[in-house]
């Protein structure tokens, strides 16, 4: 009997979650995920990788712009941002401002965002001590970022490093914390969702399957970075977990094939069978249901066909 646990939504990349009871599914993952994200003056992306700091950055949003059946009105619906020392900055779901486009790149893609404007920049180059910082966001209308088609052909993601949505279990976390001599929590791998009830790093070979009536399909485990060594309260950052994540989950071990077996792997990446304009909802509470798992990680990490 495997449920949800635990879903989360990261609406600026690389700044904390929104823990929700409830999400809604977007073509480009659950709403509001990874559609804003800091660049510098060049438009490349930043993260907790090059500013640690990024990780005390609170996010919230109006709880009505959670509802699937919520339409902007007006500029008084905002994004908050708060920060140690910082007032608070609001962000207009829906301006009230002419916004210019500037290019924007993360990873291998490289497209047009909107700024969202020079109060924005400057609020984040005070708190993150580094000038000329702008808050960009998706334009989900008219940019196209494409999943690698080698694993999701089809699918498309917005701000995020790679796919849409990151499924971890509660066991797979337990079996790693077993191994440390320290504890840590869940919010170092930044999932969107969190299921309990299966074995150890089963989800990692679930193909095809359901959370509730809506459709899943995982696609590859997700090599981790620097991040889940960075404690998400104070940004302080450690060794763990990425030396004991080597011992038993590099590629090696894994036998993930050709030009991984140096990296680490915890939770699978997932893409959403779900059209444009389709409103669909995910519950805490919500059964998982696999209909095709894979014998083995090499054989999900060989690719989709």
């Amino acid at each position: 009997m495997v449920e949800v646990s635990d879903i989360h939504v990261y609406p600026v990349k690389s700044c904390r979650g929104i823990r929700l009871q409830s999400a809604n599914l977007a073509s480009t993952g659950l709403a509001w995920d990874r559609q804003w994200m800091v660049v510098d003056h060049k438009g490349m992306f930043l993260t907790q990788r090059q500013f640690p700091t990024f990780s005390k950055i609170d996010i919230s949003l109006p709880i009505e712009a959670l509802d699937e059946s919520w339409r902007p009105l007006g500029p008084e619906s905002a994004l908050c941002l708060k920060a140690p020392d910082m007032e608070p900055l609001y962000v207009p779901l829906l301006p009230g401002y002419e916004r210019e486009k500037i290019q924007v790149t993360v990873w291998g893609w490289t497209g047009n965002a909107f700024d969202e404007g020079d109060t924005a920049s400057q609020w984040l180059s005070k708190y993150i001590g580094k000038p000329g910082l702008r808050l960009v966001r998706f334009d989900n209308f008219n940019e196209h970022r494409e999943t690698d088609p080698k694993y999701a052909p089809g699918y498309k993601t917005a701000f995020s490093d790679g796919y849409p949505i990151l499924i971890i279990s509660e066991e797979s976390l337990e079996s790693l914390n077993s191994k440390l001599q320290v504890p840590i929590p869940m919010n170092r791998f930044r999932p969107n969702v969190v299921v309990k009830g299966c074995d150890p790093f089963d989800e990692d070979l679930w193909r095809k399957f359901t959370i509730g009536e809506h459709s899943f399909q995982g696609v590859n485990i997700c090599p981790r970075c620097k991040v889940p060594t960075i404690d998400q309260e104070t940004s302080a950052v450690g060794r763990e977990p990425l030396p004991a994540l080597k011992k038993f989950r590099s590629g090696a071990v894994l036998e993930t094939g050709p030009g991984s077996r140096g990296e680490v792997f915890f939770g699978q990446n997932v893409v959403s069978e779900i059209k444009e304009g389709e409103h669909r909802t995910i519950r805490i509470g919500d059964m998982v249901q696999v209909a095709v798992r894979s014998t083995s990680v090499g054989e999900l990490m060989a690719g989709l066909v």
